[in-house]
């Protein structure tokens, strides 16, 4: 027996590992190919009086050097409709796509996706080459390209919450949310090599990625246990708090509790139902409805939660380049590649913030502790960061720490444990569901944000656009509070419990 349930754990590690590696890569070809158009902004439209004109054009006009339909005044308003293209028609499609993805085999529903948003990644780039200048065109890319994207995020976090657990999981999805801001850096150094040529390729190089990444996704990952007969260890019980043993506890003395939100169960039970979620792979249950995800607590205070961090992680996306460049005196290539340590921030903060809220089982605080600390950050990034090179390399660092920190800690460790909720007694079919509600409603603000960036800074006003986002990051905070104040008197019970056992 012994032997048996060794290999059993080596069987079920040895399949995770490949889990973690598969989506990690999977996920990180989404945002390869959702970077390029933040850093081809800056050709599209730039400042052509600062360029050399070539023989037969009047050096009068200041957009000679723009690629129509992008050469007007208004040209930020029309890249903002971009962004706006590509993320309201992936908001709007991810609460559907959570839906499907639980009812559907999730290899084949993860590949079908990576390979269609790389056609329209692809398609992008071919308005280079066969010098296509209708907005229409480009339009329809990127809306095609954001429904097709909304298979990456449910899909990736359902198979990861099937196969961990509790334990540390906000550690494992801190580091494996990494993938983001890899992703990121990867699109955006791949896209400035060929920015200032044929720009197309920015975007033919990273579809071509994603491609041969569904192939991988087709021929190796395990959806789920149940899949390759793997049955999962069920995980050790960990007491919320030291005290005394179970046999010693009086009949009166209450349970210590686990909280989620303000829902507390006992330990006991919230052992069992996730004992049972660990081994749903022997029975098939019905996918849960949107109305139930709805009310599990805290999916509605998280999700709008999102809504604005998301906005603000989005702005800085797809208008970082643009901004480095206009701000300051570097070329295309070189603000593409000094705004990806922003991404290197991000992926320290996602760590850091799956880190602290394993050991302090307290999600929502750390989100607060990382909002309160971000809105300085970057009103000091937007007064100083094009001071001087080093110190917008510093600022853009911190700023991503703390800008993508809760953004990471809330689509990953927090959809999974909301969507494992002890409320859907064992009923782990609402992961993508809940996923794709917290990943959706911060999607349409991922939307606004850019949008609304693509406006205010067409007037040259790029203060205003930070001072907006100080704003949101307020409204982040302000929505987390009632959790926050729970999980803070979750902690002082605790703090109690164990001083009241030592007295004794």
């Amino acid at each position: 027996m012994a032997i048996q349930q060794t290999q059993m754990c080596c069987d079920a590690s040895s399949y995770q590992a490949s889990v973690l590696v598969l989506t990690f890569l999977t996920y990180m070809t989404y945002h390869l190919t959702r970077k390029p158009i933040s850093v081809v902004k800056s050709v599209l439209h730039r400042n052509c009086s600062e360029l050399v004109p070539p023989p037969g054009v009047d050096p009068a006009d200041d957009n000679w050097c723009d690629w129509a339909p992008f050469n007007t005044d208004d040209a930020n308003t029309l890249l903002g409709a971009l962004d706006s293209a590509f993320l309201f028609s992936y908001a709007g499609a991810m609460f559907v796509s959570g839906m499907v993805a639980e009812r559907v085999d999730l290899r084949y529903f993860l590949t079908l996706g990576m390979l269609v948003s790389a056609l329209f990644c692809f398609m992008f780039g071919m308005g280079y080459t066969y010098s296509i200048h209708n907005i229409t065109f480009y339009l329809v890319a990127q809306a095609g390209a954001g429904i097709a994207q909304t298979t990456g995020w449910p899909g990736t976090v359902a198979i990861v919450g099937k196969w961990f657990g509790n334990d540390k999981r906000g550690l494992i999805f801190g580091i494996w949310n990494a993938h983001t801001s890899l992703g990121n850096i990867l699109g955006t150094l791949l896209a400035a090599a060929y920015v200032e040529g044929a720009w197309s390729l920015s975007f033919v190089y990273p579809a071509a990625c994603m491609a041969a990444a569904a192939l991988l996704v087709l021929l190796f990952l395990p959806p789920e246990p149940r899949h390759v007969a793997v049955l999962l260890p069920a995980p050790p019980r960990r007491p919320a708090h030291a005290g005394p043993s179970r046999s010693s506890r009086s009949d009166d003395e209450e349970e210590p509790q686990v909280i989620v939100g303000d829902q507390y169960q006992t330990e006991e039970e919230a052992t069992e139902e996730t004992s049972l979620l660990r081994h749903s792979s022997t029975s098939q249950t019905s996918a849960v409805s949107l109305s139930r995800a709805l009310l599990i607590p805290g999916v509605i205070e998280f999700s709008l939660s999102l809504f604005f961090a998301k906005l603000v992680s989005y702005t800085f996306l797809y208008w970082l380049p643009l901004y480095i460049n206009t701000s300051t005196h570097l070329t295309p290539t070189q603000s593409g590649r000094l705004s990806t340590v922003f991404d290197v921030g991000g992926a320290a903060g996602a760590i850091a913030a799956g880190l602290l809220a394993d050991r302090t089982r307290s999600p929502a605080t750390v989100c607060a502790a990382f909002y309160v600390l971000a809105a300085p950050a970057l009103l000091v990034y937007s007064m100083w960061g094009a001071s001087g090179y080093w110190v917008n390399l510093s600022l853009l660092v911190v700023g991503g720490a703390l800008v993508n920190g809760p953004y990471a800690l809330i689509t990953t460790a927090v959809s999974t444990e909301l969507g494992t909720h002890a409320s859907l007694a064992g009923d782990a079919s609402a992961l993508a569901t809940v996923t794709a509600i917290i990943d959706g409603t911060g999607s349409v603000g991922a939307a606004v944000g850019p949008l609304l960036a693509g406006v205010v800074s067409a007037q040259g006003a790029w203060r205003r656009v930070f001072y907006a986002l100080v704003a949101c990051d307020a409204c982040a905070l302000l929505l987390l509070l009632r959790i926050v104040k729970s999980e803070i008197g979750k902690l002082r019970q605790e703090r109690r419990s164990t001083r009241d056992v030592r007295i004794e």
